[in-house]
């Protein structure tokens, strides 16, 4: 196990994407968890999917006198180093990127902006938070993805596999962001740690996600379409647990040592976050749409194989993922182990309230 380095008590932490589903739950997290904390959060609220979502949930944060919320762009590096000088965050929690493998084919522009030009400006903000003899940031956590396997043959994927051929500009920018790191981390010492995150869901999820758009879908009485004939696997991994995950992982930052050549040794280190169980696609639709009855979001009666299309495979798109968690046991004591059925209900139950309790 690793040794808790970082404690939360009395800080300030920067958390970019706050407003997104993954940002959202850890600020909520963090403030049900830590007294005396303050947390920073920005995104630029933009419109890939439904902003009354993003709006939901940020209404929900500033509930919380210790949470200030900057709407901007990462991508803004007057932005990010106002954030920097005023708040001399002592943890962040690079969140914000634009997701979605499929949409990053026809808008590569906005992946090359947030994810790219503004992991760099967040690099360099944290980099010269060690000027003029300050403590700096003590160890800054960043979103990669299980995207970054590409089409490896060898499961479970672990961090210690070659991830040198992505087959989306997604995928290649998140590889791209573990490189950025590593060598911020080993040129100005650093503490980075990169989590590859394992197709999250549950509720307030985002709408671009298979399960939010397929029951979009059902319940307008459209058909949804299966890729890869329902051959595919996916490690879907809660909400909880990816949050879990993250805030052990934030306090446990890897540790500043010299090589024998008395330069640093970049601290830095990369995880798997996934349930370590992947399911069939095919099994995955038919617990949804029980679990969608069962919430009252479709009806007893829904004829659900007339809505349903078994097509080819997308472009960008993967057979399988399934993420190896030993080091994540190893070095903090936790699995993601929320069940696809429970985790399903509790998305099924929000939805319900959230789109059709009038």
């Amino acid at each position: 196990m690793k040794v808790s380095n970082v404690s939360l008590e009395g800080k300030t932490i920067f958390v970019t994407g706050a407003a997104g589903f993954i940002g959202s739950n850890l600020v909520k997290r963090i403030f049900q968890d830590v007294t005396n904390v303050k947390v920073i959060g920005i995104d630029n609220m933009n419109d890939y999917y439904d902003v009354s979502i993003k709006e939901s949930r940020l209404s929900d944060l500033s509930k919380n006198k210790d949470f200030n919320f900057v709407k901007g762009s990462i991508a803004d590096r007057a932005c990010i180093d106002k954030i920097f000088r005023d708040y001399k965050p002592d943890v962040v929690v690079n969140l914000a990127a634009q997701a979605g493998v499929r949409y990053s084919i026809s808008n590569p522009d906005v992946y090359v902006e947030a994810n790219l030009i503004g992991f760099y400006n967040i690099l360099e903000a944290c980099r010269h938070s060690y000027d003029d003899g300050e403590k700096g940031v003590e160890h800054l956590v960043y979103a990669s993805s299980s995207s970054v396997y590409g089409s490896n043959k060898k499961v479970p994927y672990s961090t210690n596999d070659k991830v040198d051929n992505p087959v989306s500009l997604y995928a290649a920018t998140k590889k791209s962001n573990e490189l950025m790191a590593h060598a911020y981390s080993k040129l100005y010492n650093i503490p980075s740690t990169g989590l590859r995150f394992f197709t999250v869901y549950g509720p307030a999820g985002r709408p671009d996600m298979a399960y939010f758009g397929f029951t979009n879908k059902l319940r307008a009485g459209d058909t949804i379409q299966i890729f890869n004939y329902g051959n595919c696997k996916r490690d879907f991994t809660y909400i909880d647990d990816i949050v879990e995950g993250v805030v052990r992982v934030i306090q446990g930052a890897p540790e500043k040592q010299n090589g024998e050549d008395g330069l640093p040794i970049p601290p830095y280190a990369v995880y798997n976050i996934g349930n370590n169980n992947p399911e069939n696609l095919l099994e995955f639709v038919d617990i949804l749409q029980e679990e969608l009855i069962r919430a009252g979001v479709l009806p007893k009666d829904y004829n659900f194989e007339s809505h349903k299309e078994l097509v080819p495979m997308q472009p960008g798109d993967v057979p399988i993922t399934y993420a190896d968690t030993l080091p994540l046991e190893r070095d903090y004591g936790f699995k993601p182990s929320t069940p696809l059925r429970d985790g399903l209900k509790r998305f099924a139950e929000w939805y319900k309230n959230f789109y059709m309790a009038n």
